[in-house]
């Protein structure tokens, strides 16, 4: 039995072992300095640089891992290298745009117009507005100023006019009407104590124990606290006995711990 137990320690010879595991370990070991070399972990190649920190290095600007080595990037003219590790490697220059994936043409800027901060696109100059792929000039109207507006016609009339197809005509106001300076809706209001009524602005009839109300809707007056209105007019409130004025003043409810009923106050059960 003593022949056949192996001490600690000592090689058991198996026929073939030796060779399948040498031969594995080449295999790991070739491919691994790849993948080491792909995360700049590895061996530091030509055209690389050091890690700020981390350890490891990157492939300098302009140039891209391929394997074991950093090779240059084939930038186009009027383009920069990127630094990242995706896509092409490269970006066109401002006023350039890229076409095919390998070059990179300028945009083309027609008269009267200019580049965009962002480079990639053009606008019109003031006073002029796109066309298609052309700038062409504002006609300005009478009674009319230039706007920032790219879209639309360029211009807006000034204070006192409207826009009726290519022309500022006045806006009709009438007799104690006002300018609204509404960029949309109503151009002109009746002034305070007057309401608008088939384009004109009468006054409005106040009865007694009434004030103006401000609001847009309604009579355009208000019955004074403690009147409530019937019909034209501001008929005193009879409070009855253990009720008092709400907070409009214009009606009434009942006292705390009391209820209406058929018109009075009683205490609730």
């Amino acid at each position: 039995m003593s022949g056949f137990i192996a001490t600690v320690g000592s090689r058991i010879p198996t026929p073939g072992l030796g060779g399948a595991v040498i031969v594995a370990a080449s295999m790991i070991a070739f491919l691994a300095f790849p993948v080491l070399a792909q995360d700049g972990t590895g061996s530091m190649p030509e055209n690389a640089e050091a890690r700020d920190y981390g350890g490891g290095w990157n492939c300098a600007l302009g140039y891209r891992v391929a394997g074991e080595e950093c090779v240059a990037i084939d930038i186009p003219e009027n383009a920069y290298a990127t630094g990242r590790s995706y896509g092409s490697g490269w970006a066109c220059r401002r006023g350039y745009e890229e076409v095919g994936g390998t070059s990179c043409a300028a945009i083309p800027v027609p008269d009267n117009a200019f580049l965009r901060s962002s480079g990639y696109d053009w606008q019109c100059d003031r006073g002029y507005r796109q066309d298609r792929e052309a700038c062409v000039q504002i006609v300005l109207p009478d009674n009319a100023y230039l706007t920032d507006d790219t879209s639309g016609s360029g211009w807006t009339c000034e204070r006192g006019f409207t826009a009726s197809s290519s022309a500022c005509v006045p806006i009709a106001i009438p007799e104690n009407g006002y300018l609204t300076n509404a960029d949309y809706g109503d151009e002109w209001a009746c002034e305070r104590g007057f309401f608008e009524i088939d384009g004109r602005c009468d006054p409005v009839a106040i009865p007694a124990n009434a004030f103006l109300d401000p609001a847009s809707y309604g009579p355009g007056w208000r019955c004074e606290r403690g009147f409530e209105t019937v019909d034209t007019a501001c008929v005193a409130i009879d409070l009855p006995a253990n009720a008092h004025l709400d907070r409009s003043g214009n009606t009434w409810r009942c006292d705390r711990g009391f209820q209406l009923a058929d018109g009075e106050c009683v205490l609730g059960r």
